[in-house]
């Protein structure tokens, strides 16, 4: 049986401690760490997913908010030289201050429901430094990642995270292996940054503008975007005006992006 503390799960912190051995062991085959290599894991909670991770031929670094659960961690670890605890909010911390010469992060956790989405998108600005993110997420929230377009879990997040990333979902884990249970379904997801992105002129302007596109997801994308394009617009960039936002590939949005920073360019020259 997993190691467990007397701490008492934090509503505020959307704590659900992982507590199946074999669920556990799966995320750590999935992950596969090889000697030399540096994890970075966030949210380690009481340290059961830590405790298979850890061994002295990898770096470790912890990223922990609650007080309490720090101080179970370094009693826990006490004497292992080679793991660090870092006490921060995982949406504020700036993990660029944990990069290595030549040691990509991996990244690792049972990420609380409550921060997921945003701490992801936080993620993207350190990608360049990333090798991979193996996490545990709301079943829901991985699908919407993984989703395909056409497809009705095809959304803005999703388009967000395949532009930067790519998803694989790897399996389901059921409630009953946490404590509290959660109220849903859960999943442990691959994240990989992608090698080589599609050129884009304006980050903020395409998320801005995929925000606007999906604010009416069940209208045809010209009720959404006319405003910015005429149809031969659309069509010059791949889309059909009458496609609603969620038959838009990825690709697309980038072009209708660049498209209007092209035209803007234009009207300042």
């Amino acid at each position: 049986m997993a190691y467990t503390t007397d701490h008492r799960p934090r509503k505020r912190f959307g704590q659900h401690f992982l507590r199946d051995d074999g669920v556990i062991q799966h995320i750590v085959d999935e992950i596969h760490p090889q000697a030399g290599e540096h994890l970075i894991e966030i949210g380690p909670g009481e340290g059961v997913l830590t405790r298979v991770l850890e061994r002295p031929d990898l770096e470790l670094d912890l990223v922990e908010i609650d007080r309490d659960l720090i101080a179970h961690l370094q009693e826990m670890f006490a004497g292992c030289e080679h793991l660090n605890i870092h006490e921060a909010d995982a949406l504020k911390f700036d993990f660029s201050t944990l990069k290595r010469s030549g040691k990509p992060m991996r990244l690792v956790g049972n990420l609380p429901y409550n921060i997921s989405s945003p701490l992801l998108l936080h993620l993207v600005k350190y990608a360049d430094d990333i090798l991979d993110m193996h996490f545990m997420l709301q079943k829901e929230m991985v699908d919407r990642m993984a989703a395909d377009v056409g497809g009705s879990n095809y959304g803005r997040f999703t388009v967000m995270m395949q532009y930067y990333f790519d998803i694989d979902s790897l399996f389901d884990v059921y409630p009953e292996a946490f404590k509290p249970p959660p109220k849903v379904m859960s999943a442990v997801v691959r994240v990989v940054p992608r090698a080589t992105l599609l050129p884009l002129s304006d980050a903020k302007q395409f998320e801005e503008l995929v925000k606007q596109a999906f604010s009416q997801r069940r209208k045809k994308i010209r009720n959404t975007l006319g405003q910015w394009f005429t149809a031969a617009e659309m069509a010059d960039c791949g889309v059909n005006e009458a496609d609603r936002p969620q038959q838009v590939p990825v690709k697309s949005y980038v072009n209708l992006s660049n498209a209007l920073s092209a035209r803007q360019q234009e009207q300042t020259d």
